[in-house]
């Protein structure tokens, strides 16, 4: 018989866990490369605006797409704990699965603020999105505090407008 196994596997591939440290850290600087190249060149923003409008590309911008890579850690500990939830423990790939979770929940704890972080500028993103991208304000210096209706009160008339703040 066949016994399915991943935990061996997961082992295997942490030493690559190093490489997704690395562009955690280095994940501020990218986007803040990138905004800036494509503030300051024109030919660099049509580049990437056409790579954009491909369909592979399913119509998320690159910001988005370097944000995946960092939601990823959490997701491969999310499933190693379901796994270990539903696996027999006498099963041939417990203490392997054990170990792997064990590997992949430091990694992830390592850049829990850095990928709150990262929360939050997706959320920026897509305020920037809504927003129809007039005003910049996908900085990682840049934190979202609130959000929500509001009634604003004209000065002469005392009439209540609605209007969505952004704090």
């Amino acid at each position: 018989t066949i016994t399915p196994r991943i935990g061996d596997i997961l082992q295997k591939l942490a030493p690559f866990l190093k490489m997704y440290g690395e562009y955690v850290k280095n994940f501020d600087n990218a986007m803040e490369l990138v905004k800036t190249w494509t503030e300051r060149s024109p030919q660099f923003k049509y580049i990437i605006q056409d790579i954009q409008k491909e369909k592979v590309c399913g119509n998320l911008t690159l910001q988005h797409h370097m944000l995946e890579p960092v939601q990823r850690i959490p997701r491969y500990e999310m499933l190693l704990k379901d796994y270990l939830r539903k696996l027999p423990q006498d099963s041939l790939d417990w203490k392997d699965a054990e170990k792997s979770l064990e590997i992949i929940s430091t990694a992830a704890s390592h850049s829990n603020s850095a990928i709150r972080k990262m929360e939050n500028l997706k959320k920026l993103l897509e305020i920037y999105e809504m927003l129809g991208e007039e005003e910049d304000i996908v900085n990682p210096s840049n934190e979202l505090i609130k959000e929500g209706q509001i009634l604003k009160l004209a000065a002469r008339n005392t009439s209540a407008q609605e209007r969505y703040l952004f704090l």
